[in-house]
C-alpha cells in the first residue's frame, strides 16, 4: 500500500458508478473522479494515488508536481500547533502536513498562510502521506552562483528555506543561494517566508552575504535627505556649508534652522556619506553601503 500512496503508476480501471471509476493495482482499489475525463472499463490510466480527507482511496489523473522524489514549493495553507502546518500540493480534496518535527521550536518561526516551503512526499509506517522538506543538497543542487560585479549591493528577493543559530539561509526568486547574519537583520525571519534584502558581499563559492537592514541613505531625516540633493545636484558634488554656516545663511537656502542642518549634518556623516572640509560639504562618492 505504502509504495502507491504519493507515487505515479498505472492501474487498471475494472468498474465504475455514477460518479467514479474503479481503478485497482496490486489487489488495492482507488477511485477516480468520473470528472476528469471519460474511461473505458478495462483500461490501463497513469495517475496518481493517495488518500483524501475522508480516508478514501483515491486516483487522480491530473499529477501533481510534488510526490515522492519530486520536490517543488507548496503554499502553505494552515498550522496546527499539535501536527505542524498544512500545504497545498494540487489536490483538490487533500491538503498534506509538514510535522512538527521538521519545524523550527520556536512557534513565531512556523510559516504562516501563504509562505511557500520546498517539499516532496513520503509515507510513513501507517501508510500517512506527509510533506518533508528539502535538504541542503537539494537547494545546492537548484541553484546557481553569483558573482560580485553582478550582485554587489542588489536588492534581492527571495525565500526562507533554513533557520540555525549562525544566520539565515535564503534562495533568491533567481536561484542565488544566500545568507543573513543576525547581525543584518531586526528579527529572525519564518520559515518560507518571502522576504526583501540585499546584497553587502558575495562569497568565493557564489552564495550571497544579504542584509534585510535598509541602505543608510534609506533611513535618514528629510532635512538630510534635502542636503543630499543639493549635494548631488552641485557641479562638483560640494556645497559652501557646514555646520560653522550662520543661522541666517542655513534659514536662507535651506529653509531649516541651524539645529536642524547639524543633526541632518551629523546623522549624514555618521552613515559616511559626507565629509566637511575648510568649510564645505563634501559628498562621499560611493554612498551605496
Amino acid at each position: 500500500m505504502n509504495e502507491l500512496l504519493g507515487s505515479v503508476w498505472h492501474g487498471m480501471i475494472f468498474d465504475e458508478n455514477d460518479h467514479s471509476y474503479f481503478v485497482q493495482k496490486n489487489g488495492i482499489t482507488f477511485l477516480l473522479d468520473k470528472e476528469e475525463g471519460q474511461q473505458e472499463v478495462g483500461n490501463m490510466v497513469e495517475g496518481f494515488g493517495y488518500q483524501n480527507q475522508k480516508q478514501q482511496n483515491c486516483f487522480t489523473t491530473k499529477i501533481p508536481l510534488i510526490r515522492k522524489d519530486h520536490k517543488d514549493f507548496a503554499e502553505v495553507i494552515a498550522s496546527r500547533k499539535d501536527l505542524g502546518v498544512f500545504v497545498d500540493i494540487g489536490l483538490t480534496d487533500k491538503e498534506i502536513v509538514v510535522s512538527l518535527d521538521e519545524l523550527p521550536e520556536l512557534r513565531q518561526l512556523w510559516p504562516k498562510k501563504g509562505d511557500k516551503l520546498l517539499v516532496s512526499l513520503k509515507t510513513d509506517e501507517k501508510a500517512r502521506v506527509w510533506a518533508t522538506l528539502a535538504d541542503e543538497v537539494d537547494f545546492l543542487a537548484m541553484s546557481k552562483p553569483a558573482t560580485k560585479e553582478e550582485m554587489h549591493n542588489k536588492n534581492v528577493e527571495g525565500t526562507v528555506y533554513r533557520l540555525k543559530l549562525v544566520g539565515t539561509y535564503f534562495i533568491s526568486d533567481e536561484g542565488y543561494l544566500g545568507f543573513i547574519h543576525p547581525s543584518e537583520r531586526f528579527e529572525e525571519p519564518r520559515l518560507g517566508q518571502h522576504i526583501s534584502g540585499r546584497v553587502i558581499g558575495v562569497r568565493p563559492d557564489g552564495i550571497l552575504n544579504i542584509s534585510l537592514k535598509p541602505r543608510a541613505h534609506e533611513v535618514i531625516s528629510s532635512d538630510a535627505q534635502m542636503i543630499l540633493t543639493f549635494l548631488e545636484r552641485s557641479e562638483e558634488g560640494k556645497i559652501p556649508f557646514s555646520d560653522k554656516s550662520t543661522p541666517d545663511a542655513i534659514k536662507e537656502t535651506f529653509a531649516i534652522s541651524k539645529g536642524q542642518f547639524k543633526r541632518a549634518l551629523g546623522s549624514l556623516m555618521k552613515a559616511k556619506l559626507i565629509n566637511q572640509e575648510d568649510g564645505w560639504t563634501i559628498l562621499v562618492e560611493n554612498k551605496e553601503i
